[in-house]
């Protein structure tokens, strides 16, 4: 089958539940054998997970005991939602979708227990009936079934779209889990790293909620107030994982509630605002260490720059942080906008871009990043 372009809606929720991005974009075949997909974003619509549905998804991710009855509920719901929110888009922008690509909700995911096992939520079914298009979901099983971690997806749209032949760049995304991918100037895909370097938001937002009852800390604002409990950053920096070697996933199993709670306990006694400044300068530690122990060598013979997608990105006192570490490293860390493509719609891009791999019987995966013996084809399709 030949490819063709197609108008492809790709729908993100991550690990953070706050709600859903739908990238309405344009995917054509590459100009030449070799080339990439050439990938256009038409338009990107955010919207919140209404605060019920938010709470029902958060239970499940840290492992509450649900019945079977609730947990069909919730898939079905999230399907009808995310339904809604290509259904808005398309009309918002004036297209027709072609195709969707749906990553779904991702609620568990256990790449390296003994029994391996990955689940993202959201009936693809409601969204082709609804859209009357095909719908690519569950990206992850396919990679963690050929030995993979099933994570990070991202990387391929990071090559395609952001590889350069004179400049080494790291491409960093920093939604609940923080992850990036490492691209060698004039590097192939089978030179491409990536791997979770561990929380994003996701310590900083529990934390916000516990203290603050509110739901993120915005622009970092109360960071900014505080004082970084330095002394705690260092132990927990001594935690399993962030010694672990790439290519490796995490998700809240390591950094969820019970890692919060932990951190929380930690603090007691520390001012409010020491405890959110402390938590994000964790993420901003856990990022710039990852880049020292695991990627600086790779890239050292090239001019390296960060770019950062993701919500953390609207994180002022975050993003000061970060730009202070990998300053003491000579790189230089700007924004996702400045490659063209806004620092929110870049996963959302990415599940469009994998659903058009998918859908012309194209590999979606980097066994570099994620581990697999193989490259593979991703993903489910629901006919509309």
């Amino acid at each position: 089958m030949k490819a063709k372009a197609m108008v492809v809606a790709g729908v993100m929720s991550g690990t953070s539940a706050d709600g859903v991005d739908v990238a309405i974009c344009r995917i054509a075949p590459g100009a030449r054998e070799g080339d990439g997909p050439r990938v256009r974003l038409i338009g990107l619509l955010e919207t919140a997970y209404p605060r019920a549905v938010r709470v029902a998804v958060l239970r499940v991710m840290e492992g509450e005991a649900l019945t079977a009855t609730e947990l069909s509920r919730l898939n079905w719901r999230l399907g009808e939602i995310y339904a809604d929110c290509v259904e808005k888009a398309a009309e918002i922008f004036g297209v027709r979708v072609g195709l969707v690509g749906c990553h779904g909700q991702t609620v568990h995911h256990e790449a390296r227990a003994r029994v391996r096992s990955t689940w993202q939520m959201g009936e693809a079914a409601v969204v082709a009936e609804r859209m009357r298009c095909p719908v690519v979901s569950d990206f992850r099983p396919a990679d963690v079934a050929a030995g993979g971690e099933g994570a990070p997806l991202v990387p391929m749209l990071d090559w395609c779209l952001f590889r350069s032949a004179k400049v080494g760049r790291v491409l960093l995304n920093l939604g609940g889990i923080a992850n990036v991918t490492a691209i060698q100037a004039g590097g192939g895909l089978e030179d491409v790293m990536a791997f979770d370097t561990g929380p994003g938001n996701m310590v900083v937002d529990h934390c916000m909620e516990r203290i603050f009852g509110r739901a993120y800390d915005k622009n970092g604002s109360v960071a900014r107030r505080g004082r970084v409990l330095r002394g705690m950053v260092e132990r927990l920096m001594r935690e399993r994982y962030f010694a672990v070697q790439p290519p490796k996933s995490c998700g809240r199993e390591e950094f969820g509630a019970g890692f919060a709670a932990r951190f929380l306990k930690m603090c007691k006694g520390a001012r409010p605002e020491d405890v959110i400044a402390t938590a994000t300068a964790l993420t901003a530690e856990s990022v710039v260490g990852a880049y020292r122990d695991f990627v600086r060598e790779r890239l050292r013979e090239a001019k390296t720059e960060v770019f950062v997608a993701g919500g953390g990105a609207r994180n002022g006192t975050l993003m000061g942080m970060l730009r202070e570490g990998f300053a003491e490293m000579s790189v230089r860390v700007r924004a996702m906008e400045e490659l063209g493509v806004p620092a929110q719609a870049k996963e959302g891009v990415a599940f469009a871009l994998l659903a058009w791999l998918t859908w012309n019987r194209r590999v979606g995966n980097v066994p570099a990043a994620t581990g697999a013996s193989r490259a593979v084809v991703l993903g489910k399709v629901s006919f509309g």
